[in-house]
């Protein structure tokens, strides 16, 4: 299971951990259009319909952002590849698909100040640590084309972000 935790049935027992069902949830969520009351807790990885994350108003979206944590507790990072934007690393993921148990593939979302598009770098200066404050500053997100695959049963926490509408096709 997920998070350290050894499985009930003893060593090459293969149970899948939370991470790997809220990433599923998500993609449920996502691939689905349904109404459900409103929740207290308004960035709850669960909350249906799609849009309902920050924005109460459940304005048209197909995208549920989240990021994930290592099992040391830090953000999950990967790459992307672009010629328009200066920096190439986010913490930011869509889910694309789930196969194989607990294996994903994950798009890489490009983090935005705002809507003109200038990209926040994550990095430090030197581009070799994960600059905590400036995941702060991001406000808006854009579809890059890398996607990644990974194995959700290693990581440890998953947190959603916002819905927000990214032009994607279903």
């Amino acid at each position: 299971m997920g998070c350290g935790r050894e499985s009930v049935g003893g060593f090459g027992d293969h149970h899948r951990g939370c991470v790997c069902e809220v990433v599923r949830a998500i993609l449920d969520i996502q691939n689905q259009a349904t109404e459900d009351e409103c929740s207290t807790c308004t960035t709850n990885c669960f909350l249906e319909p799609l849009g309902g994350i920050v924005s109460p108003a459940r304005n048209a979206a197909d995208t549920r952002v989240f990021t994930l944590l290592t099992k040391t507790g830090v953000p999950f990072m990967a790459s992307y590849s672009s010629e328009e934007y200066d920096y190439c690393t986010s913490v930011f993921f869509r889910v694309e698909d789930i196969f194989d148990d607990c294996c994903a593939t994950l798009r890489v979302l490009i983090p935005l100040y705002d809507r003109g598009g200038d990209a926040v770098p994550l990095l430090t200066d030197c581009g070799t640590k994960l600059n905590l404050g400036a995941i702060c500053a991001v406000e808006y997100f854009a579809a890059s084309d890398s996607c990644i695959t990974v194995d959700l049963n290693c990581f440890c926490a998953v947190q959603c972000i916002a819905d927000v509408d990214l032009g994607i096709c279903n």
